[in-house]
């Protein structure tokens, strides 16, 4: 049997974003990379807005991110599967990402297995019953045209925009949202999946808040933190389960 069994997961990093804490976050990110046992591991999954604006141009992305990208290299070079599934803040990667390596997921939910356990992951952004003006917002971001339409702009006027737009962004205001549990249309759309399709563990993102429970179907529903205030990820291991620093489940 490989060694390498251990499993990570992580989100909502958003990187670039113009707060007090902006290098510090990142330091504590790189750490985290830095940290993950590679003779162990065998996959990191990266499930959305690690940076707070990322748009690739053909011959131009967002500069910085050194350490970062290095750390990341590191893990890919010692043979650890890096998954990237963008979010709502970082979902114009075209072809940078995998071209260091990293495994980019178009899917908007991916069902994987490791170790004989089956997880459903996403972001987690616009699932679940309602939400028609985010979910409008969301086909405009993700439409081949505007995209196309956006790259027309000079970069320092395209990124000037996005910047403009993190400075409205709830992190930024430090707005900490609660999730309302069994009320949320994402737990709605989770019990529904998990009903439908064996999981053992649904993870999202997105939400910037930590919770956990067990859904009706009896898989471990977790949310993972924002990394404005702490390390938030959690880790898959054949013995111990989903651990990490998220609270216990309800």
């Amino acid at each position: 049997m490989s060694q390498k069994t251990l499993v990570f997961f992580t989100s909502d990093v958003h990187l670039g974003l113009e707060v007090s804490d902006a290098a510090a976050r990142e330091e504590r990110f790189v750490a985290f990379l830095r940290s993950i046992p590679v003779e162990k591991t065998q996959a990191l999954y990266l499930l959305g807005d690690i940076w707070d604006f990322w748009y690739e141009y053909k011959h131009v992305v967002p500069k910085g991110y050194f350490k970062v990208f290095t750390a990341l290299s590191g893990l890919i070079e010692a043979g650890v599967d890096v998954y990237f599934m963008p979010g709502n803040h970082d979902i114009w990667t075209y072809h940078y990402l995998q071209s260091l390596g990293i495994k980019v997921v178009k899917e908007r939910v991916l069902f994987t297995e490791h170790s004989g356990k089956v997880f459903c992951l996403s972001h987690g952004d616009g699932l679940g019953r309602g939400m028609w003006g985010y979910k409008t917002m969301r086909a405009i971001f993700h439409c081949r045209f505007f995209q196309i339409l956006f790259s027309t702009l000079h970069p320092r006027i395209a990124f000037g925009i996005g910047r403009t737009w993190s400075r409205h962004n709830r992190l930024a205001k430090k707005q900490k949202y609660q999730f309302r549990g069994e009320a949320e249309p994402l737990y709605g759309w989770a019990s529904k999946i998990t009903e439908s399709r064996k999981t053992d563990y649904l993870i999202c993102g997105h939400f910037h808040c930590s919770y956990r429970a067990v859904l009706p179907s009896g898989t471990e529903f977790s949310i993972l933190d924002s990394w404005m205030d702490g390390a938030p990820y959690l880790c898959f291991s054949p013995k111990s389960g989903l651990s990490g620093s998220l609270p216990n489940m309800e």
